[in-house]
């Protein structure tokens, strides 16, 4: 066995695990599990509940 082929060796161990993860994160993403918790992110920058403590910026452009 060459170093040559040890690198094709490893190159594709590495993209098959490669794709491997990418399939179980797409998996986790759109698991009926975890929809809720993503509607909810999904709208947490249209909320203003958390920033009336927060000080408003004034504008200062224009």
């Amino acid at each position: 066995m060459t170093i040559g082929s040890l690198i094709i060796d490893m190159r594709s161990v590495v993209t098959v695990a490669s794709f491997i993860t990418f399939l179980g994160i797409v998996w986790w993403a759109y698991s009926s599990r975890r929809r809720e918790s993503f509607e909810q992110a999904a709208y947490l920058a249209l909320n203003d509940d958390d920033l009336g403590d927060m000080p408003r910026r004034e504008n200062k452009h224009g």
